[in-house]
C-alpha cells in the first residue's frame, strides 16, 4: 500500500467520523463568537480594541479545536480497539500518526479563521502581517495537535483525556502572555510561560496582529518547530512502548 493514499484514506475518514460533525461544526462556530462577545462585554471597549483580543481569540480557537476532539478520538479508538487495525495497516507508525493528527490541525486553523472573519466585518485589519500571521497559525495548530496526541497516549480512559487537556489548556491561557503580560508576573512565576509552546505562539500572533511581539519570530518559529518535534516523537515513544507489544 502507498503511503500516500493510506494516509489520504485516513484523514478523510476522521474528517467524515468526527470533525465534519455538526456538533463538532458548531462548537468551532460558536466558541471564538461566545469568547469575542464576552470578552467586549467584561472590557466595555469599543470595536478599536478588537485587533488587541484577536490574538487570544485566535490561540484559544486553535487549542481547544485541536486538543479538544484529537485526545477523546484517539482514546475512544483505543478503548474500542478500532485503533489497534490501523497499527496492523503496512504503513509507518509515523505516517499512521501524521494521518491521524492531520485532521485536527485542519480543523484547528479553520477554527482560527472564524474569529478573523467575524473582526473583519467589525474593524480594519489592514495592518496586520498575513505572511506571518498564517504559518503561525498553522504552527500552534500542529503544537497544539501534538499536545492532543501526547494526552491521548498518556491516559486510558475518554474522561481522563479531558481531565489531563483541561490541566494543561487553562494554566497555559493565562501563563502565556495571551491576555496578561508576562512582565507583570510575579518574579518566581515568569520562568513558567517559557516552557509552554503557547508561549511562543502568542508572541508571534501579538507580533503578525498588532507588532507588539516581545521576542524575535524567527525565535518564537524555531521554538514552536522545536516543541512540535519534541511532543511527536515522545508520543511516538509512548505508543511503540505502551500500545505496541
Amino acid at each position: 500500500m502507498k503511503a500516500w493514499i493510506a494516509f489520504w484514506n485516513i484523514l478523510v475518514k476522521d474528517m467524515r467520523s468526527y470533525y465534519l460533525k455538526p456538533p463538532n461544526i458548531s462548537w468551532g462556530l460558536l466558541f471564538p463568537l461566545v469568547w469575542v462577545v464576552m470578552f467586549f462585554i467584561r472590557s466595555g471597549l469599543g470595536m478599536e480594541s478588537l485587533p488587541e483580543l484577536l490574538p487570544g481569540l485566535v490561540a484559544l480557537s486553535i487549542l481547544f479545536g485541536t486538543t479538544s476532539v484529537l485526545s477523546v478520538t484517539v482514546t475512544f479508538e483505543k478503548k474500542g480497539r478500532s485503533f489497534e487495525r490501523l497499527l496492523l495497516a503496512p504503513i509507518s507508525l509515523e505516517t499512521l500518526m501524521l494521518a491521524k493528527t492531520s485532521g485536527a490541525i485542519i480543523f484547528g486553523t479553520v477554527n482560527a479563521l472564524v474569529p478573523i472573519i467575524i473582526a473583519a466585518f467589525l474593524t480594519d485589519l489592514s495592518g496586520i502581517s498575513w505572511a506571518v500571521l498564517i504559518p503561525a497559525m498553522v504552527l500552534i495548530a500542529v503544537s497544539s495537535t501534538f499536545l492532543g496526541l501526547f494526552i491521548a497516549v498518556s491516559v486510558k480512559e475518554v474522561f481522563e483525556a479531558q481531565t489531563f487537556s483541561n490541566f494543561f489548556r487553562f494554566p497555559m491561557i493565562f501563563l502565556c502572555g495571551l491576555f496578561f503580560p508576562i512582565e507583570q508576573f510575579p518574579i518566581w512565576l515568569k520562568p513558567l510561560p517559557y516552557v509552554l509552546p503557547l508561549t511562543y505562539g502568542a508572541d508571534i500572533l501579538h507580533n503578525s496582529i498588532n507588532r507588539a511581539g516581545r521576542m524575535p519570530p524567527l525565535l518564537n518559529f524555531a521554538m514552536l518547530i522545536i516543541f512540535c518535534a519534541l511532543l511527536f516523537l515522545i508520543s511516538l515513544r509512548n505508543i511503540r512502548k505502551k500500545w505496541i507489544v
